[in-house]
């Protein structure tokens, strides 16, 4: 089997098993390709761990999880150095790994926690190690934080600051299902405690080929030249329209483009194309930009979301 048949595989996986939310799980499987964090956001009850737990037991992955309330400290995160004795009294100094030093990293309701515990995942969400008392720790190589949140709460939360959502390639937002997905998912539910547990189909072996292959799709100099504009037009505001102008109070970073670059390039190579589209690059706007826009009090005021901003900024910017 081909590592794209494989990866293709763990798509429908999870699809089984997470009724109605095909365009997530894509977006999903695409982060892993691109060696991304994820923000998912939905009201709960709507299959944001249950989803990271399937993801985790498909490819083989160690999965950590941390459950984020106000009285989290940072060592509860990363880990400590604790000081042991021998048998003879002879005192040492030894590391105790945190639950990051996982695959996969699953931050329950991450805004739950102050800007000092959220911070602690920045070293390991960019550079996959994390650094304790002046000491260095690498980070398994398959690593990747999949952070929830709760969009309607708002006592006692944090909200993240912008170098730390900037780290997130995708913000994926999970909707309610339909009724007739709804009546599906009772089924399963009621199925699947009979049914055996889910079992790894590959291992990270299969990612790591898959993300060699992707390095390869080509992109032309028109689609570097679209992702650069899009990302400009944000920072220029006169090449927007004036009602969109004033929505927007800061421009994107230069890891916008970048994140475009490879999410396209992932979306490309999971479509079965040697190169990019403009198609592959629009079809991924949304989750990369929603999170990394600075929007003004204005637009919070008329109603005017991120993906509203997005849409016009699209409209705005033509690919040469």
């Amino acid at each position: 089997m081909s590592v794209l048949n494989e990866v293709h595989n763990i798509q429908a996986q999870l699809n089984n098993r997470i009724i109605g939310q095909e365009e997530i799980i894509e977006k999903i499987i695409l982060a892993v390709l691109c060696n991304g964090n994820i923000l998912l956001e939905g009201n709960p009850g709507t299959g944001k761990t249950t989803t990271v737990k399937h993801l985790a037991a498909l490819i083989g992955a160690d999965l950590g999880r941390i459950q984020f309330t106000p009285d989290l400290l940072p060592s509860d995160v990363v880990g400590s150095e604790l000081y042991l004795t021998d048998e003879n009294g002879k005192g040492r100094f030894e590391f105790s790994k945190g639950p990051v030093f996982n695959n996969l990293l699953l931050a329950d309701e991450i805004n739950r926690a102050p800007s000092k515990v959220q911070s602690a995942l920045l070293e390991a969400m960019e550079e996959r190690q994390v650094t304790v008392n002046g000491v260095t720790h690498k980070l398994p190589q398959l690593f990747m934080v999949l952070a929830t949140q709760n969009p309607i709460e708002q006592d006692g939360t944090y909200p993240l600051p912008e170098a730390q959502l900037d780290r997130f390639i995708f913000k994926l937002i999970l909707n309610y299902p339909s009724k007739e997905n709804e009546m599906k998912i009772m089924q399963l539910i009621r199925e699947q405690y009979h049914a055996p547990e889910v079992r790894s189909i590959t291992n990270e072996e299969t990612i790591f080929s898959a993300r060699n292959e992707i390095q390869k799709i080509k992109s032309s100099a028109s689609i570097d030249q679209y992702i650069v504009d899009i990302v400009d037009a944000t920072r220029s505001h006169e090449k927007l329209p004036a009602e969109t102008q004033k929505y927007l109070t800061m421009g994107l970073s230069t890891r916008t483009s970048l994140s475009l670059d490879i999410a396209a390039k992932a979306k490309a190579w999971l479509s079965g194309s040697e190169f990019v589209t403009p198609d592959h690059v629009r079809s991924i706007i949304k989750p990369v930009l929603r999170h990394r826009l600075y929007i003004s009090y204005e637009a919070i005021a008329d109603g005017v979301s991120a993906d509203n901003i997005i849409d016009q900024i699209i409209d705005s910017v033509a690919i040469l």
